[in-house]
């Protein structure tokens, strides 16, 4: 910020003049960077496993809803993620903010938040992404060393998991958690393991990974 003395101080007119002149006329943005937006845009809709619940009775029938959140963040992509049963969609068994980014050392990965108060207040908000704005993601919950890293592949699909046995879980008796993914145009399978301090799993399928078709508009 300039200040000018009394003495000093020039017409309205010549400091526009003056402040044009200075003014870059144009200013170096950031390029997106395309593989976290295509990743967000593959990652975005629809999703249910009823042919493979038919195929196999070993899966349920589950409705997977993914929706971008805060759009006006415009360094960062967000999405709401919403799991539950065909027969019980109002009670989702599953609701996190995943952040799609590129780490320091260059890795795509999908950042796992928690939200507050998940079941009384943001219920459906995958029909309502603007429910959202009420909050800030400075006030999501962080899901430690649950981040998903995942890498494109020549056909154009990404997969990936979590890293280790850093994302904790309590559920059944479990310590920690795993989650394998892969990420097509048409699907998405994903498979989530729980394991307790003995490395034995105790939740989770045994026979592979859920088979999310994306529903088509």
């Amino acid at each position: 910020m300039r200040y000018f003395l009394p003495h000093l101080a020039c017409s309205t007119l010549l400091c526009l003049a003056l402040t044009a002149c200075n003014t870059p006329k144009n200013v170096a943005t950031a390029p997106p960077d395309h593989e976290v937006e295509e990743l967000t845009r593959l990652m975005t809709g629809d999703f249910n496993s009823t042919a493979q619940s038919l195929r196999d009775s070993a899966f349920f029938d589950i409705r997977l809803h993914i929706r971008p959140i805060w759009p006006q963040d415009k360094n960062n992509r967000w999405l709401y993620v919403e799991q539950a049963t065909a027969t019980a969609q109002d009670k989702p068994y599953r609701q996190r903010v995943y952040k799609v980014e590129r780490d320091t050392s260059g890795k795509l990965r999908s950042v796992v938040y928690t939200l507050p108060d998940p079941q009384s207040k943001w219920v459906g908000g995958h029909n309502n992404p603007a429910i959202f704005d009420q909050i800030k993601p400075s006030k999501l919950g962080l899901r430690e060393g649950c981040a998903v890293y995942l890498s494109k592949r020549s056909d154009g699909s990404y997969s990936g998991g979590t890293h280790g046995s850093g994302c904790e879980s309590t559920l059944q008796g479990a310590s920690y958690e795993t989650s394998m993914v892969v990420i097509k145009n048409t699907m998405l399978r994903s498979w989530d393991r729980g394991y307790n301090d003995k490395k034995e799993q105790v939740w989770g399928s045994t026979k592979g990974g859920y088979e999310f078709v994306k529903e088509q508009k």
